[in-house]
């Protein structure tokens, strides 16, 4: 397609070839669209694991009763992922497609790190089922004792696969790995359980170039919620609404 202006009504033109045929039309609007990179690597894996989170009340779609987070944030929905480790069937199922999307699309690493207090549990069955060291990493050092943030054995230079519970902002995920970095860790990626896809994440991983993918996320559970009749249609909406500007929404 090819924008030019048009002498004689002063209008902008794009210009279509079809087959050597100039097409003209006139009067059309550019529309900008918001993406949000997925960062899943199995669709059919993606709405599984929201299945099985709604199933155990992991996750809750309340539209028309919503929570408010710790941020003060209003929210139609609530995700708690430590509730799947009291589900052996729910918790195995987790570390066993994170270990196989570890081994086939980013390798096997040196170590599994868990980021405290969600994913220690989690990331400690991925590791074993790997056969790897574990380790975890605390919001920050703790003020007594040897003052660790990291804890256990992280040789230096060690790849890394970084395991979360849930992706929101990214900055509790973000800080754990400044801190394996100062340490001299190399990441190979961050792996969640499941992610909210919001932008403000998205951007903060990729200023600090790090890969990022999900078990799951919230585009792959609105689309079961809605298949499977989970919410009404004009409840669908109001998510998708949500999502787009989650400090500014109001039910």
């Amino acid at each position: 397609m090819v924008l030019k202006d048009d002498d004689a009504s002063g209008k902008t033109i794009a210009s279509l070839d079809f087959g050597g045929e100039d097409i003209r039309v006139i009067n059309f609007v550019l529309i900008k669209t918001l993406y949000f990179c997925p960062m899943i690597h199995d669709a059919f894996t993606a709405k599984k694991v929201a299945e099985l989170l709604i199933q155990i009340n992991a996750i809750k779609l309340e539209p028309k009763n919503p929570f408010t987070w710790a941020s003060g944030w209003t929210s139609p929905i609530y995700c708690d992922n430590r509730i799947a480790l009291s589900y052996p069937t729910v918790r195995t199922y987790l570390r066993e497609e994170f270990a196989k999307q570890i081994e086939k699309h980013h390798g096997k690493p040196d170590a599994i790190a868990g980021v405290a207090t969600g994913a220690i549990g989690i990331g400690a069955l991925v590791a074993e089922k790997l056969n790897l060291p574990f380790v975890y990493i605390r919001p920050k050092p703790k003020g007594h004792g040897r003052k660790n943030q990291i804890e256990g054995v992280l040789p230096k230079n060690s790849q890394v696969v970084v395991i979360e519970d849930l992706i929101s902002t990214g900055k509790s995920s973000m800080e754990a790995i400044k801190a394996l970095r100062e340490i001299d860790a190399s990441i190979k990626c961050l792996l969640s359980i499941f992610d909210y896809n919001f932008e403000v994440a998205q951007k903060r991983f990729e200023k600090e170039n790090v890969s990022v993918y999900s078990l799951s996320d919230y585009n792959h559970l609105i689309e079961l919620a809605t298949e499977n009749r989970f919410i009404l249609k004009s409840e669908e909406q109001i998510l998708k609404n949500w999502r787009l500007a989650p400090q500014k929404w109001k039910p």
